[in-house]
C-alpha cells in the first residue's frame, strides 16, 4: 500500500500521466526504425545531434518514421552503455532541446539501461559513502559463493572488489568492472527508474528499449538469466506505461536463442516488440552458402506473435552479429564455418566459453556489407547486400535499419586499432561534409546504397500488405530461392517476395503459384518500381535479385 501511494504521488511528474493518449493503432506499414548513435554525424558547427537532425529531415522523411538514439547520456565506457547520469544528455552530443527538435520530425526510441550503471555515477559514489537510498542500489555477493552457473556474455571476473566506507565489498559486474549491476530488489531503485521513464516520456520517447534485460535478476544457484522475477519487472513496467502513457511501446533486447527470446512477449502482457535475433546470422549464412534451406525452414515454423505484439526485424546494429540465436537451427560446425568466412572478409569473432570450457563463437564483428562481400566482385557484393536488406524489409514485423546499412559502410579497421575493441569495426562516425559529398556523388557506393534503400523504404511504406500485423506465408521453391507472401489484413493486397540466394540465374520452380496470383501475367516490382510482364516460358531471377511482386 505505501508503494501504491508513492506511485500515485508520481503522477504528473514532468507533465506525464495527466492526459494519457489512447494507443489506437500502435504501428503501421509506414513504421521503420533507424538505429544510430547520437554523434553518428558530426558537423563543423553546432552539435552532432543538430547535424544529424538536419541530414535526416532533408534525406529520410517518408523513408524512416522512428529514430532509435543509442544511449546519449554522459558515459564512461562501452560506447554509452556505462551510464553516469540517466537524466542528462552528454554535452559533446548536444542537449535536451536537440532531442526535442529531433522528436518534432520523427518518433523517438530511447534506451533504458536498467541492468547496470557506471562506477562514475553519483549513485555509485553514494553507495561507497553509505548514503541512502543508493547504499542499497547495488548487488553485493561473497566471493566464496559458487557462482559457476551464472551465464554471461563476458570473460571478465563476475565480482569486483570495492572499498567502501564499511570496508571491502564485492559487487556483481556482469559486463565489466566499470558497469556495476543494479539491485532490482530495492523499491527505491524501482521508483528511481519510474521517475527516469517519466522524464524520457516527457522528452518525446515513444519506444522504450530495455537493454540487457535478461540479466536483470540475480539469484545465487541459478544461471541468473530470464528469471521469473525479471519477467515480473517487465510486466510491472508495462502496467506502469499502460497507466501513464499507454501509447508507449516496450521493446526487450535479449540476444539469445529464439524460444528464450520470444518468451519476453509473455502472454501478450510483457514486451510489445522483441528483436528477431535469429534473422541476421541466418540470412548471412544462407547468402554466403547460396542456400535458403535453413532460413526457409526456420521462417516457416515461426509462430505469429501474440495479439498486440510484433517482431523488430534487422540485419545489423551497433553490436556484432550474435550467433547464439542460431542454436538449434545450425550445427556447431556450420556456425564455426560462418565465423571463418567472416574472418576471411576482414571481420573479427568474439568467443565465449562453451559447456566444456572450450571457446565457441559468440558474436561476429563486421559491417553487414563486408560480411557479404564477394572478394574481387563489387557488383556481386552490392547485389547480395541489397538482397539481404530486401528480405528483412519484407518479413512480418517492423524493420529496423542501422545507419551504416543505409550507407553501405565498409569495415572500420582504424577504429578497431584506435579502441582495441572488435565492435568498433561497425561504429564509424561520419563527418557531415564527407558524408554529404559521398551521398551527392551518384557513382559512390554510399550514394548507390542510400538511394536504393531510401526508395525501397518509401515504396514499402505505401503497401498495406507490409503492415506489421499482416500475415506472411513461406513457400519452398527450392534451396536457391527464398520466397514469402504477405497479405493485407483486409485482403486488398498480396505481395509475393522472391529472393535469389545464389550467384547464378535461377528459374522460379512453381510457375503455377505465379499464374494463380497473377493470372494475366501483369505485375509491378515494388522494389524496382517498374512494371513486369511475366514471361510465357517462366520467370528467372538474376544473381541475388530481389523482387516484390504485386498485381497491377
Amino acid at each position: 500500500e505505501p508503494l501504491l501511494e508513492r506511485f500515485y504521488h508520481m503522477l504528473g511528474r514532468y507533465g506525464v500521466g495527466l492526459q494519457t493518449i489512447s494507443p489506437g493503432k500502435r504501428w503501421s506499414e509506414r513504421d521503420t526504425v533507424l538505429i544510430t548513435y547520437a554523434d553518428m554525424v558530426q558537423g563543423e558547427e553546432g552539435t552532432p545531434l543538430a547535424a544529424f537532425r538536419k541530414l535526416c529531415a532533408e534525406r529520410l522523411k517518408g523513408a524512416i518514421s522512428t529514430i532509435h538514439l543509442l544511449p546519449f547520456f554522459p558515459w564512461s565506457s562501452d560506447d554509452g552503455f556505462s551510464v553516469i547520469d540517466f537524466r542528462e544528455v552528454e554535452q559533446s552530443y548536444g542537449n535536451w532541446e536537440d532531442i526535442r527538435a529531433l522528436g518534432s520530425e520523427f518518433t523517438l526510441m530511447f534506451d533504458l539501461v536498467l541492468n547496470h550503471c557506471s562506477v562514475q555515477s553519483s549513485w555509485f559514489k553514494d553507495y561507497v559513502s553509505g548514503v541512502e537510498p543508493a547504499a542499497n542500489y547495488f548487488v553485493e555477493a561473497e566471493p566464496e559463493l559458487d557462482l559457476s552457473a551464472v551465464v554471461r556474455p563476458r570473460s571478465s571476473p563476475l565480482l569486483a572488489p570495492i572499498e567502501t566506507r564499511s570496508g571491502e565489498r564485492h559487487l556483481w559486474t556482469t559486463f565489466s568492472d566499470d558497469q556495476v549491476d543494479l539491485n532490482w530488489r530495492c523499491p527505491d531503485l524501482l521508483f528511481e527508474f519510474l521517475d527516469i521513464i517519466m522524464l524520457y516520456l516527457s522528452m518525446g520517447c515513444r519506444i522504450l528499449r530495455l537493454d540487457a534485460v535478461a540479466f536483470l535478476w540475480k539469484e545465487v544457484g541459478t544461471d541468473c538469466l530470464h528469471r521469473p522475477q525479471t519477467h515480473e519487472v517487465i510486466k510491472l513496467l508495462r502496467d506502469f506505461l499502460d497507466v501513464v502513457a499507454p501509447e508507449t511501446v516496450l521493446l526487450t533486447e535479449t540476444n539469445v536463442p529464439h524460444e528464450e527470446n520470444v518468451s519476453y512477449f509473455g502472454k501478450g502482457d510483457e514486451a510489445h516488440l522483441v528483436y528477431q535475433f535469429s534473422l541476421p546470422p541466418l540470412l548471412l549464412h544462407g547468402l554466403l552458402e547460396g542456400s535458403s534451406r535453413h532460413l526457409t525452414e526456420w521462417a516457416s515454423q515461426l509462430a505469429p506473435p501474440p495479439k498486440g505484439c510484433s517482431y523488430l526485424n534487422f540485419t545489423a546494429s551497433h553490436d556484432g552479429i550474435g550467433v547464439r540465436p542460431l542454436e538449434g537451427i545450425l550445427s556447431p560446425d556450420e556456425v564455426r564455418q560462418l565465423a571463418t568466412k567472416v574472418e576471411g572478409r576482414g571481420g573479427h569473432v568474439s568467443m565465449r566459453s562453451g559447456t566444456e570450457g572450450e571457446d565457441v563463437p559468440y558474436e561476429l564483428n563486421v559491417t553487414y556489407f563486408d560480411a557479404l562481400a564477394e572478394p574481387g566482385d563489387d557488383a556481386l557484393t552490392e547485389a547480395r547486400f541489397r538482397c539481404s536488406q530486401a528480405v528483412a524489409l519484407a518479413m512480418q514485423g517492423i524493420p529496423a535499419v542501422y545507419f551504416h546499412s543505409l550507407t553501405g559502410t565498409r569495415n572500420d579497421h582504424e577504429g578497431v586499432k584506435d579502441t582495441g575493441r572488435a565492435r568498433s569495426i561497425n561504429r564509424r562516425k561520419w563527418q557531415d561534409s564527407e558524408l554529404r559529398s559521398l551521398l551527392d556523388d551518384a557513382e559512390s557506393l554510399p550514394a548507390r546504397v542510400f538511394e536504393w534503400y531510401s526508395r525501397a523504404l518509401r515504396h514499402r511504406s505505401a503497401c498495406c500488405a507490409f503492415h506489421p500485423d499482416a500475415p506472411q506465408a513461406i513457400h519452398d521453391f527450392g534451396p536457391e530461392l527464398f520466397v514469402l507472401e504477405r497479405t493485407a489484413l483486409d485482403d486488398s493486397q498480396t505481395i509475393l517476395c522472391l529472393f535469389n540466394f545464389t550467384s547464378g540465374i535461377i528459374p522460379v520452380a512453381d510457375q503455377g503459384h505465379l499464374a494463380e496470383l497473377f493470372p494475366d501475367g501483369c505485375t509491378r516490382d515494388l522494389l524496382g518500381g517498374s512494371e513486369l510482364d511475366l514471361p510465357a516460358d517462366g520467370l528467372e531471377l538474376r544473381p541475388y535479385q530481389a523482387l516484390w511482386l504485386v498485381a497491377r
